[in-house]
Formats: C-alpha cells, sequence, structure tokens
C-alpha cells in the first residue's frame, strides 16, 4: 500500500511542477490559479510521502519520489511544453526510470 502512496506523491509532484510550468506561459491574470494547484499538490505530494516513509525505508522513498517526479516532469515539458525529445534525454530518462525500478526490486 504504501508503494502505492509513494507512486501517488510523485504524479502529485510532477502536477505542482507542471503547475510551475504553466505560470511561466499563461495569462498573468491567471496565475493565481496556477499557484493555488501549486500548493494544493505540493501538500499533497508532501503528505504522501510522509505517510510512505513511514514503513518504507527513507533514502529508498526519497529517491523514487523523486525520480517519478524528474521522469514525469520531463515528460510533461516534451508533451505540453514543447520541450525537446532528442535522443540522449530520452535515454536517460530510460536509464532513471531503470533506477526506479531497480530500487523497488532490493527494498524490502
Amino acid at each position: 500500500m504504501n508503494w502505492i502512496l509513494l507512486v501517488l506523491a510523485g504524479l502529485f509532484e510532477v502536477a505542482f511542477a507542471f503547475c510551475l510550468g504553466k505560470i511561466k506561459v499563461t495569462d498573468p491574470a491567471d496565475h493565481w490559479k496556477w499557484y493555488v494547484g501549486f500548493f494544493v499538490f505540493l501538500i499533497a505530494s508532501m503528505l504522501l510521502l510522509i505517510k510512505a516513509t513511514q514503513t518504507l525505508p527513507i533514502g529508498t522513498a526519497y529517491a523514487v519520489w523523486t525520480g517519478i517526479g524528474a521522469v514525469g516532469t520531463v515528460l510533461a515539458g516534451i508533451f505540453f511544453f514543447n520541450e525537446p525529445a532528442d535522443f540522449w534525454r530520452v535515454f536517460f530518462i530510460v536509464t532513471l526510470i531503470a533506477s526506479i525500478v531497480g530500487l523497488k526490486l532490493v527494498t524490502h
């Protein structure tokens, strides 16, 4: 169950990073919506991370949380903000995903 909470925490991390990206590209009159979203997703992400670390090792949980956030944020940048998707970016995203899966497999 705590692995599910950790994955959700990572997805909320992607959501708050997405809100930051939207602040950058939207009209200033709409910024307040994205700021509210940022804080809601930030709080949700932190609360889920805290809950997950009650039973998972902190080092593993934090690495997985940041890894999900990093991969998700890069993919959001590619799909929603027209950031480049060149070979090396995709290669290192794949290696990061492999590292996250590896940490899951070796954690008891």
